[in-house]
């Protein structure tokens, strides 16, 4: 394992569940938990979840959909970064220590890498995990493969969220993780549909999250809302970023219109954006199996595939053609692929 100027160490290591592995991490700004599942021979997968979340909250919905795992497991070694005192069982941080900005989260990501020895990587992140990881590959082009971003932000915050997070930001600060916090987190997360209302009950996805939310230290969200509002726009670095990058968003996500805008400053060449419909902005969590279609066609521009059920090999690809033709038509999977000139010129 490399380090970053000697300065990256590992504190701990321990099991989790699932046959991974938890690594604590003492950064150049910070210490960071990774948690690592899969073969570390493999393409290394970064992922960074949003605010609140850790990668149980965040990606367990796309990794218990079986052919999503088999996809990104038969082709990646998946490394885990939460945000700080995001992890499972997080301690609450010092109050003297000071609030990292989102240029530091992003060169947290590049320790992790020296400290793994990890040389080019594909990033996945979700909104404000979605931002930390396009700044990331903004100021560090050469590590990065791909980016595949979930209901991204681009910008920095409008009076109206940087309000918003305020009070939020009150509220975590003076009350904890009360019920009115975690109303307004699962509404950033997800639909109305699946929220529920007078007449339908909440969903179960809702109902784990409310509960994984219960365990997260208060003063450690309220860092990363307070790191996360004074985020810069990035929309100039988009237009230098030469990745494939493919970009999920609910048609309900709050963030619809920001992740149409980074859409239409990137590259055309190498950006495609998915629009799943009757979804919130969690769809890895929400609608998992609306992902799996197009990241098998992204990955197949890397020549990954996912394995085939009559062959157990880990090495061994899967020809494009054993994919059923009834699974590529877009209405049968809930999903709306807009082209991406099509929003350019709506935009005009």
């Amino acid at each position: 394992m490399g380090d970053s100027g000697g300065s990256v160490v590992s504190v701990d290591v321990e099991r989790i569940s699932f046959g991974g592995k938890e690594h604590h991490i003492q950064t150049n700004h910070g210490p960071v938990s990774v948690a690592v599942y899969g073969d570390h021979d493999k393409p290394a997968l970064v992922t960074y979840p949003d605010i609140a979340l850790n990668h149980m909250s965040c990606f367990q919905g796309l990794l218990f959909c079986p052919e999503a795992a088999s996809l990104l497991l038969h082709n990646f070694c998946i490394y885990h970064i939460s945000p700080p005192g995001h992890e499972l069982g997080a301690a609450p941080i010092s109050p003297n220590a000071p609030i990292p900005s989102v240029d530091d989260l992003a060169d947290q990501v590049v320790d992790v890498l020296d400290f793994f020895g990890l040389g080019s990587v594909m990033c996945f992140g979700v909104t404000a995990g979605a931002y930390i990881l396009t700044l990331f590959a903004s100021k560090y082009r050469e590590r990065v493969l791909g980016l595949i971003l979930v209901s991204p932000l681009c910008k920095g915050p409008t009076w109206t969220e940087w309000l918003y997070s305020k009070v939020i930001s009150n509220l975590l600060y003076y009350y904890g993780m009360c019920g009115l916090v975690k109303e307004c987190l699962l509404q950033r997360y997800f639909s109305k549909e699946v929220q529920g209302f007078s007449e339908l009950p909440e969903s179960d996805i809702v109902q784990a999250c409310r509960s994984l939310l219960d365990q997260r230290q208060s003063m450690n969200v309220w860092r990363f809302v307070q790191t996360m509002n004074q985020r810069y726009d990035l929309t100039e670095q988009l237009k230098l970023l030469q990745c494939r990058t493919l970009i999920f968003v609910g048609e309900n996500s709050q963030f619809h219109a920001e992740a149409v805008h980074m859409t239409s400053k990137l590259d055309r060449r190498y950006c495609a954006l998915v629009e799943v419909q009757a979804c919130g902005s969690l769809v890895t969590e929400e609608q998992p199996h609306a992902m799996l279609i197009p990241m098998e066609y992204f990955f197949m521009g890397y020549g990954m595939y996912r394995p085939s059920q009559l062959d157990c090999s880990p090495r061994s690809p899967l020809s494009p053609f054993c994919i059923s033709p009834d699974l590529l038509s877009p209405e049968s999977m809930g999903v709306k692929l807009k082209p991406i000139k099509t929003r350019v010129r709506l935009e005009v």
